[in-house]
């Protein structure tokens, strides 16, 4: 009874393995079906979308009747789409990539402004491209154009909203709008894309602080009409716009801010430096002339008194003097009334050490580059004489590509630090508030050279 047992013990244990390896065969063989087979050509696909041709990503597909099978059909064209997106998002953050490396570097609003411009120009696949901001008298001037030349508005043209077109529809709405064709439309802006044979416009609002701003607009003169959703598709661009043009306008406005504050402390020191030269100066001088006449007139009997009276009248000379150094320092008179070639020589004979200039300029400069440019020398020259013990100092001004040059160097010991001493950080928080560049090489033992760049025309900053 027992080895019978153990028999139908042993063959049930074995039956029972059997049925579960029959059953573990059959879920390895569903899950391969189900699961594994289909994510293979699904990769496949994948695969031949991203390599291949349009017309033959999915030929390795097609069956004998030369279509695919439905479900593959379906699956390819969702894996297409997916893939499509993902290269949009890619190359979408590509270019918000770039627009932020050029915010980043500061550069000047136009060359943000044309960036944004070419990027949405490639990426909604159109032939032109323009940002337009919109002015308080109802006109729109364009601040960036790319790949637009053909329709002549180029960057700084101005027009008109009057009548219809997409640039007037975004300005009364407020939204995103399109046009396919200007045939019959009213308009001297309809009638100008007319004549360029703009085929299909799209535009979307630029809101920047809660305002609207200006826009975007995309247009086709040659091939098919835009995309159905190209204004969405600038619309979505519009945030990264908006936040572009915010960060170069605050810094230009920084900058303005900047040049303006330089600009009033130079017409206040010059105010005071008139008020010294007209008032006190001019009643010193009375004065000492008017004790030298005393002085001379005393009778000889009275030495001592003469000699007191002719001490004040050297004393109030040697004010005067100082008074005047003091003047210069502040904004000399020279360098309004004469400019800076005149007020460097000027600076020069006055120096106790032998000062060479080589000053190729022509005609005034703009005032603050005038003072900017005086200052540097005149700090350089006296911290090359009282400082760093040289013998001599070069000066080299030029306009050179429109932009004003100068260089200052001294043969003396070097070491200078602008962080030990207010002087030469101010001078380098002037020349750049002005959008300037100051740099200083000052290596121990081979002196100084001061190194200046400044814009000519400030009119964008003042």
């Amino acid at each position: 009874m027992t080895a019978a047992t153990d028999r139908w013990a042993i063959t049930a244990t074995v039956t029972a393995v059997a049925g579960l390896l029959i059953i573990n065969a059959f879920v390895v063989v569903y899950l391969k079906r189900a699961i594994v087979w289909p994510v293979r050509r699904a990769t496949g696909v994948v695969g031949q979308l991203a390599h291949s041709e349009p017309g033959s990503r999915l030929r390795a597909e097609v069956g004998e009747a030369g279509k695919p099978p439905r479900p593959r059909r379906m699956m390819g064209g969702s894996v297409r789409h997916n893939v499509e997106e993902l290269v949009r998002f890619g190359k979408a953050q590509a270019a918000l990539r770039r627009i932020a490396t050029c915010v980043a570097r500061g550069a000047a609003p136009a060359e943000v402004l044309d960036a944004v411009a070419t990027e949405l120009g490639w990426l909604i696949r159109t032939d032109g491209a323009h940002i337009v901001r919109y002015e308080h008298d109802g006109t729109a001037t364009v601040v960036a154009a790319w790949g637009a030349s053909s329709i002549g508005m180029p960057v700084g043209a101005r027009f008109s909203l009057e009548g219809r077109s997409v640039s007037a529809q975004v300005f009364r709405t407020g939204r995103t709008a399109r046009m396919d064709g200007y045939a019959d439309v009213p308009g001297p802006l309809a009638a100008h894309l007319r004549q360029h044979a703009v085929r299909s416009a799209a535009g979307a609002p630029i809101v920047v602080d809660g305002r609207l701003w200006g826009a975007v607009i995309a247009t086709v003169t040659q091939g098919p009409p835009l995309a159905l959703d190209s204004e969405v598709q600038l619309a979505d661009y519009t945030d990264l716009i908006a936040t572009a043009i915010a960060n170069t306008q605050t810094r230009a406005d920084l900058a303005a801010s900047r040049a303006r504050v330089v600009v009033a402390a130079d017409q206040a020191r010059r105010q005071i430096e008139r008020n010294l030269h007209d008032g006190i100066q001019q009643h010193l001088i009375a004065l000492a002339i008017e004790a030298g006449d005393v002085a001379a007139s005393i009778p000889g009997e009275t030495p001592e008194l003469r000699r007191r009276l002719a001490t004040v009248a050297g004393g109030l000379n040697g004010v005067l003097d100082d008074l005047r150094e003091i003047s210069r320092g502040i904004h000399p008179t020279m360098l309004s009334d004469r400019g800076l070639r005149p007020a460097l020589r000027g600076l020069a004979r006055r120096c106790n050490i032998p000062v060479e200039l080589d000053t190729r300029l022509e005609g005034r400069l703009p005032e603050p580059v005038e003072v900017a440019a005086y200052h540097i020398v005149a700090e350089a020259v006296t911290n090359a004489a009282k400082h760093a013990h040289a013998s001599h100092v070069s000066v080299d001004a030029a306009i050179r590509a429109g932009r004003f040059h100068l260089i200052v160097r001294d043969d003396g010991i070097g070491g200078a630090d602008p962080a030990c001493g207010s002087g030469l950080l101010g001078l380098l928080d002037r020349v750049d508030a002005l959008g300037g560049s100051f740099t200083i090489s000052s290596p121990p033992g081979r002196g100084t050279s001061l190194q200046a760049e400044l814009p000519v025309d400030l009119a964008r900053l003042a």
